[in-house]
Parts: structure tokens; C-alpha cells; sequence
């Protein structure tokens, strides 16, 4: 991946990041951001605004090319600085790694029906892949995977449930995983669509993303064939070119929201005064900022480091679960800190600390569990010890 080179992607990132703090920041406390996320009307008055300031979808150019992983990390970083920059400059998880896979895989037809409107910040997507636990359907194995996709004539038939889609709420574009004959498939679909019922938006402990998180029933949907993405059976293949950097993604989004909160974290105990001088003079304080900072510069390192990875060209599979559970642990230990050093203003709503507290929690979960990606590695370092003896 070419990308644009550090110097101009820094600049990008520097537009991003001033736009970020001076625009964005003001509207963290809009009533329309709710337990479900920014509502659709704060999020195109957002994107108006970052499209007249020249930083929208900053991380894919003009000419539709994408930027490297590595420079991507650059400006996605600068994005989080608040939980509403990526929404605002259409940076933000599904929509970020779906456009990635459409630009990867989809069709010419597809692109300009469906990839354009998304990266002109027209149109929200949803990625339809999770099924419910309860019914035995695909979670963090999606190899369980219950959604049929049966061929009639020049159209497929899709029935199933799935749940925990992000954004399916008001999401223009989705992307359907199903199970045909051949295996594993995905599909392009127009949202809102009456054969995909949203049942209920979950109440769950994150509120960055628009659209919450709905369990959805999909009843006899009827897609042209022309809109499978990719080939019959590949579905699982596709999903591996999304998920390792749309993994990555996470991590630089959140390490700017983390690298927030440690601002605010940090200010609050240079000015509190407790028992006769500021609560940074205290060990116990000052040593978990000093913490901070050296989980934040691991983290750094390591989004930095998998980037390069996935520029090679590799899927970088292994290198994402690494930095995935390395990441989102040690910025959940930050986001930890910040509230701890910051008392009862660390859990009111006085700042945003508390939110990120909550975001990053989740984000242990999302895009597969700490438990889930160490096991992976797990399997690997068995198959690899296999080859040596």
C-alpha cells in the first residue's frame, strides 16, 4: 500500500486533530447524544461541518485510493481524541472497515452504488455477521454460522437472526453473512429493507455509535444475484481481509480517546489540592499516570508496528490479535486509571472520562475477545512447535 507519505499524512492528521478539539469537543454533551449513540441528525449536522473544514473520510483520497495501514493509524488516532470525532469525519466502526472491504472486494457497480455515498458521508452501513447466543448462531465462531442463503433463479433467499449489529438503526448500506451450499457468503443490500426487521436496539454499556446495537431478524430477503460480494463460498475469506484491519482500527480510534481522557485525567491532578498539595505530588497518584504514559507508548508501538505488518500485503492475521489484546487491555488500564485518579468526577458524566472508561471496556469484547484472540495465538504456537520436531 503506497499510501501519501508520513509528512503529508501527518498533515492530514493535524487537520483532523484541530478540527477534532475545537468543533467537535463542544458537542460532547449535545441531549442528542443518547444511550444508542449520536442520533442521525447530529451526525450529518457533524459531517456538514467536517466536509466544509476538508477533513471528512481523511483516510481515503480524492482519487479513491486508501492510505497506508501505518498512516491510516496517524489520523484515526487523531480522530479519537473524542468519542464523536470518528462519526463526525466518518472514520468510525462499521462504516470504516466495511468501505475497506468494499474497495478490496466489491464490484465496479457496487462501488458507485454503495462505496461512494459511504465515503461521502451520506450513508451509514452495518455489518450483519453475529447471531444470537441463545439460538446456537455464529459469535466469535462464525464457523456456527445459522443465516441460509438459497439460490431462485437470478436472486438469493436470506433467512436468520443477528444480533449486535452496529448501526443497523438508520444504516443506508448493509453487508450480509450467510451460509449457501458452497459456504460462507456476503451480500450488499439496500437498508431499510421490510424482509430485515430490527426486533430491538440492545442497551449496552458503550453509546459512541449511531444506531446502538440491534438484534435483527432477517425474513425471506430477496437479494439480486448480482449483489453477492465476491464469490459464492469466500465469505469467511472476505471477512479475514475486513477484520484484520478493521481490528487495527479500534485500537488507533480508542488510543486517541484513552490519550483524552489521560489529558483530562492528568489536568484534574496537577490542579486538585488534597492533604496540603496537588494530587500529582502523591505517589499513588503520580505513579498511575506514570503508568499511563508507558501503556499509551505501548500501544502505540504496537498499532504502529501491525500497520507495517499489514502493509506488506500479508492479512496479518496473527499481528492483529496481538496488538488487538494488547492494546485494548492496556488502554482499558488507562481509561481504569483516569477515573480512579479523578474520584467522583472520574464516574460522573462532569467529563468524558467516564464514557471512554465504558467504550474501551466494550471494546475488549468487540471484534473478538482478549480470551478468543489468545487462544488463536494459542493454536498458532502448537502448529508452529509441530513443524520443529
Amino acid at each position: 500500500m503506497s499510501g501519501v507519505g508520513a509528512a503529508k499524512a501527518a498533515e492530514i492528521a493535524a487537520r483532523v486533530e484541530a478540527f477534532v478539539r475545537d468543533v467537535v469537543v463542544p458537542y460532547e454533551h449535545d441531549p442528542r447524544c443518547g444511550d444508542h449513540g449520536p442520533t442521525d441528525e447530529l451526525v450529518a449536522e457533524l459531517r456538514a461541518k467536517a466536509r466544509a473544514a476538508g477533513v471528512l473520510t481523511p483516510h481515503i483520497l480524492s482519487n479513491g485510493s486508501h492510505l497506508s495501514q501505518r498512516e491510516t493509524a496517524t489520523v484515526l488516532k487523531a480522530s479519537g481524541l473524542s468519542p464523536l470525532g470518528p462519526v463526525a469525519v466518518n472514520t468510525m466502526a462499521p462504516d470504516e472497515g466495511n468501505m475497506y472491504l468494499l474497495g478490496k472486494v466489491g464490484s465496479p457497480e457496487m462501488k458507485e452504488r454503495f462505496l461512494k455515498p459511504m465515503v461521502e458521508g451520506r450513508a451509514r452501513s452495518a455489518f450483519f455477521m453475529t447471531e444470537p447466543a441463545g439460538e446456537g448462531g455464529a459469535g466469535s465462531d462464525p464457523s456456527m454460522m445459522q443465516t441460509t442463503a438459497v439460490q431462485d433463479g437470478n436472486h438469493w433467499v436470506i433467512n436468520g437472526r443477528k444480533t449486535f449489529i452496529t448501526g443497523a438503526r438508520g444504516a443506508k448500506v448493509g453487508i450480509v453473512m450467510a451460509k449457501s451450499a458452497a459456504g460462507a457468503c456476503m451480500f450488499v443490500v439496500d437498508l431499510p429493507d421490510p424482509a430485515i426487521r430490527i426486533d430491538r436496539v440492545i442497551d449496552t454499556i458503550d453509546s459512541s455509535m449511531p444506531g446502538g446495537h440491534a438484534m435483527v431478524t432477517i425474513d425471506n430477503l430477496r437479494v439480486p444475484a448480482d449483489q453477492m460480494l465476491g464469490e459464492d463460498g469466500k465469505g469467511f475469506n472476505y471477512a479475514q481481509v475486513r477484520l484484520s484491519p478493521a481490528r487495527l482500527s479500534h485500537c488507533m480510534r480508542w488510543f486517541g480517546a484513552a490519550s483524552r481522557a489521560n489529558e483530562i485525567a492528568t489536568a484534574y491532578a496537577v490542579k486538585r489540592q488534597a492533604f496540603g498539595k496537588p494530587l500529582i505530588d502523591h505517589e499513588g497518584v503520580g505513579f498511575m499516570l506514570a503508568d499511563n504514559l508507558i501503556d499509551l507508548k505501548q500501544a502505540e508501538l504496537m498499532i504502529d508496528w501491525c500497520a507495517d505488518v499489514l502493509d506488506t500485503g500479508v492479512l496479518g492475521t496473527t499481528e492483529s490479535s496481538m496488538a488487538k489484546v494488547a492494546v485494548s487491555e492496556a488502554l482499558y488500564r488507562v481509561a481504569d486509571r483516569c477515573v480512579q485518579v479523578m474520584g467522583g468526577t472520574g464516574v460522573s458524566t462532569d467529563t468524558i472520562v467516564e464514557q471512554v472508561f465504558r467504550e474501551v471496556r466494550a471494546f475488549r469484547i468487540y471484534d473478538g475477545p482478549t480470551e478468543v484472540h489468545k487462544w488463536s495465538l494459542a493454536k498458532k504456537i502448537k502448529r508452529d512447535a509441530a513443524k520443529t520436531h
